[in-house]
């Protein structure tokens, strides 16, 4: 399966059968039944058994439907991975991922075609990242929260304290040719952070966003998305260049220009059709 570069990843708590439900109206382009963080260690097989019972129902309104997985090593994740390999999903989130050996032993489990998509969010994936990523996962995503617990910092609203870790796994996930997902805000109900959030992790080389609320997925879809203004100001440059011209807007044309407008131009209509499936 290629082409997946989410610009929205919606985690919904597999608890939540009724939020799975009203997923269609907001159109993200992946969503995932969160079996990990979002469901209490006692609930955690019925969880399985009934988001899974949903799942083969009805399909939700989304380009790609995941299942986030209990981690390796959990009591869980034997039990997720065998579930989710026969499920009505597109593949699985694989949280907490620090070894390539739990990639390896997922990709074996599901079928072919699958898509996994890790979580680097601890100091050891961060510090291992490039590695990791090299295994080729489809995408990954960087957990601010879970990093800054386990490295024994405090999380901030500027995020300044995970700025080193949050550019490595963008990097990494780069090198590897792998969609980079960024940092979820954990203030769901406020958009003015999460927008600039989003913003900030877009100039650092980020696809998309976890998004942890309903309403936080069109915001992600607009801060993602290059506006009238990038493409335009990108076909521009690159006419430029074709026509030997230095300048544009007051500034120079040179090969990193014509990169990033490239880079402008194979995102659009790059994203995924989020209601088009099923």
């Amino acid at each position: 399966m290629t082409g997946f570069a989410p610009r929205s990843l919606l985690f919904v708590p597999a608890t939540r059968l009724d939020m799975l439900a009203k997923v269609a109206r907001m159109c993200p382009d992946a969503v995932v039944a969160d079996l990990e963080d979002a469901v209490a260690p006692g609930e955690k097989d019925e969880a399985r058994r009934a988001v899974l019972a949903a799942l083969a129902a009805e399909r939700p309104g989304a380009g790609t439907v995941l299942v986030r997985i209990n981690g390796a090593g959990t009591p869980w994740h034997a039990d997720d991975l065998a579930a989710a390999a026969g499920a009505a999903v597109d593949g699985v989130v694989l949280p907490k991922y620090e070894h390539p050996d739990q990639l390896r032993a997922v990709r074996s489990a599901l079928p072919a075609g699958a898509r996994v998509v890790v979580g680097l969010e601890s100091v050891r994936g961060v510090a291992d990242s490039r590695a990791l990523l090299a295994e080729g996962p489809d995408a990954a995503y960087f957990g601010a929260e879970d990093y800054i617990a386990d490295i024994g910092g405090r999380r901030t609203p500027g995020s300044t304290e995970v700025l080193y870790a949050r550019s490595e796994v963008c990097l990494a996930a780069h090198l590897a040719g792998a969609p980079a997902l960024d940092q979820a805000v954990v203030a769901v109900r406020d958009a003015e952070h999460f927008r600039f959030d989003a913003g900030v992790g877009r100039d650092l080389g980020y696809r998309g966003k976890i998004c942890l609320h309903p309403t936080q997925v069109a915001v992600a879809h607009d801060v993602f998305t290059p506006s009238a203004d990038e493409v335009a100001h990108a076909r521009d440059v690159l006419r430029a260049a074709e026509a030997g011209v230095g300048v544009v807007d007051g500034q120079m044309v040179d090969a990193a220009h014509i990169a990033m407008a490239r880079t402008v131009l194979a995102r659009i209509g790059s994203e995924e059709d989020s209601c088009g499936s099923g």
